[in-house]
Formats: structure tokens, sequence, C-alpha cells
């Protein structure tokens, strides 16, 4: 895949400004530290090792304490800031606003979870392939393929769900710059909680493409899935 000039290339948009409360701890998540790494340090090496990626907006909570001794080293391409808000989508919509003017309204940008660093390049070119040439954008994500079960408040089985045509959501997320932000607009103005940047876009009543991804694209929530990465890491 060819690359883009640094200037004009695919941005990427990381929101890292959230406290990963079901993480625990008093470090959050994305600065936890495996092979001598922050977990962002490495999925922005995941990001920007790939040709296509011009560069990242990391946006970040307004105390953040972590960021200046994150590790991130060997990273030729450009990396900024900017202030996230409250939640994930309003930080996602702080990044996006705050891309570099030569990010056109029209240009695709993705959007890449802080704590999911194992993004596979292969994934990455299967949803540019695809999503670039999808009229609304695409995400990357993958089939339900456990039994699903729905809970009483008892805690007891209520029934069974059917699985079929579910997928679960991963990053990133592949949309038009100006569709993107007045998408999330609409549903800050509504005051409704988006859970991810394809939410938005079905609000607007448009339908994102599925690109199956791999199952090991996890993102970082609990200490075992910190766990998880550092022995996919000592594999690669």
């Amino acid at each position: 895949m060819t690359p883009g000039p640094a200037h004009g290339g695919l941005w990427v948009v990381v929101p890292a400004a959230g406290r990963g409360t079901r993480f625990g701890g008093e470090r959050p998540k994305q600065y936890c530290e495996v092979a001598g790494r922050t977990v962002i340090a490495h999925t922005l090496d995941r990001l920007l090792s790939h040709p296509s990626v011009a560069g990242a907006m990391v946006v970040l909570a307004a105390d953040d304490a972590y960021w200046r001794d994150s590790a991130l080293v060997d990273l030729e391409k450009p990396v900024l800031t900017c202030t996230g808000g409250a939640e994930r989508a309003d930080s996602v919509l702080a990044g996006v606003d705050a891309l570099p003017d030569a990010v056109r309204a029209d240009a695709f940008v993705l959007v890449h979870d802080a704590a999911r660093p194992n993004l596979a390049h292969a994934d990455l070119d299967r949803l540019l392939d695809l999503g670039r040439a999808d009229p609304v954008g695409a995400i990357l994500a993958a089939p339900v393929r456990d039994t699903l079960k729905r809970a009483g408040d008892d805690g007891g089985i209520d029934r069974t769900e059917p699985r079929e045509r579910l997928w679960r959501a991963f990053t990133p997320q592949l949309f038009r710059r100006m569709q993107l932000a007045r998408a999330l607009r609409a549903a800050a103005d509504a005051g409704v909680a988006i859970t991810d940047e394809a939410m938005a876009m079905e609000r607007q009543g448009l339908r994102p493409l599925l690109v199956e991804g791999r199952e090991d694209n996890f993102k970082i929530t609990t200490p075992a899935d910190l766990a998880r990465f550092e022995y996919e890491s000592t594999r690669r």
C-alpha cells in the first residue's frame, strides 16, 4: 500500500483521556508498562509504523500526569496532542477538530483505542482497502461466536439470545472527517451517549461496513488483558 505525503496522508485520532475505572489502580491502563514501554507507546508504534498513516492526534485528560513519561521512542511521524472531554465521544470530537488544517473535510480519518495495542497491519490494510471504497466508511469487527445468555435480576438465565448477524465492534474505525464530526455533534446535542464512532454514524441513517479482523486485536480492560498482551508481545 502506497503511503501518502506526511502533510496530507491518513491521520489517526487516539482518545486517551479515560480513567480506566474497570481496570483499577492509580495509573490509567494506557500508561501501564509492558516490555519497558507503555501500552499507548505500543499502540502508537503499531499505527505509525504502517505506511499509510501520516500522524496521530492523541487526546489527553486535562490533568494527565503520565504522557510526558510514556516512552515514545523511534516514532518518525508527528504525534500531536489536545485536551479531551468527559466522555469518549467528547474526546474523539476534540481530536477530530484539532487535526491539522491539511486534513481535508472529506479526508478519511481513523479512530483507534489507546489501550488496543495489538493491531495487525494486515487488518489495517483490509480496513483501508474496503473502507475507502465504501460511501460511509468501515470498522474492524468480529462475528459473535459464543452462545449469548440473557440474565434475570436474580442472576439466573432468562433465555438464550440468537447470535446470528451479531458482531463485536473493534477499532480502528474509518470515517470522513466532516461526516464524523457532524455525527458526533448531533449525538451530543441530542444527549445520546455514544459508545463508538459507528454508533454516531448510524444515528445519521448511515450504514458503515463491517470488516472482519483478528480476534487478538483486543482492548486492555482488565489486568488479565494486560497479562495477555504481555504474553503476546513476547511471541512477536
